[in-house]
């Protein structure tokens, strides 16, 4: 799991997300940011999520934050997922895992008695001058906005 506290600077990233676009922490300098890390893209967890997310973007953008998410998807994965569902926000194509690799959130897993390396459902809050605001560990699919914006 990732060695990453509060109050640590984000790791810096570029990677090109669902249309091709090289996105950049850098782009966020002066924003919050919601970074948030999932297993993969149109399964029954990562859709609760990443719509729960999207039925509260006006929510977040009134309160000063932008959101990303993240996954070893392709980008046509990518692109179907966020057409699928409208999300409002770019996801990126982290297929190499560097960005996930950055953030500590790949390592084992155990689901259904089998044990296998995969993504850590996590999310990073990123406060304006890049540096860690909230690392939210124990993410609840369906609850993620309360969590974030407590």
């Amino acid at each position: 799991m990732t060695t990453l506290k509060v109050g640590d600077k984000a790791p810096n990233f570029e990677a090109l997300d669902q249309d091709g676009n090289l996105i950049k922490l850098s782009d966020y300098t002066g924003k919050k940011l919601v970074l948030f890390f999932y297993p993969k893209a149109s399964t029954p967890g990562c859709i609760m999520e990443a719509c729960n997310l999207r039925d509260n973007h006006e929510r977040f953008n009134s309160l000063g934050y932008e959101i990303l998410g993240v996954s070893a998807d392709s980008q046509r994965r990518q692109t179907n997922f966020r057409n699928k569902y409208e999300f409002p926000y770019p996801l990126l194509a982290d297929e190499d895992k560097k960005v996930i690799n950055d953030y500590g959130v790949w390592g084992p897993k155990k689901f259904m008695g089998r044990n296998f390396d995969g993504i850590h459902r996590t999310t990073f809050v990123i406060d304006e001058n890049g540096v860690l605001e909230d690392i939210i560990l124990k993410v609840k699919t369906k609850e993620h906005t309360d969590q974030i914006l407590k």
